[in-house]
């Protein structure tokens, strides 16, 4: 697909079919990667975007333990539980 770029204000976009953009599922924002010769969009993810999957993956393979011990797990302070 050829696409023309236009002037908007001082600056230059491409205009892209609304059907193109149902397809692709591109909403408000895109992600965009630069390479060498190419522009590569992709439809913007949200903040924390898959974080539920992965997590319960990491579950499911048991590679969920604690980096760093929970000191007040069994701590006791003068005799008394935290």
């Amino acid at each position: 697909m050829e696409l023309s770029i236009v002037r908007i204000g001082n600056s230059r976009g491409l205009r892209l079919p609304k059907e193109l953009l149902e397809r692709l599922g591109f909403q408000d924002k895109v992600e965009a990667v630069v390479g060498e010769h190419s522009l590569t969009l992709f439809p913007a993810r949200k903040p924390r975007d898959g974080w539920v999957e992965a997590a319960l993956a990491a579950h499911a393979a048991e590679d969920d333990a604690l980096l760093i011990p929970d000191v007040l797990e069994d701590d006791v302070i003068d005799g008394e539980p935290w």
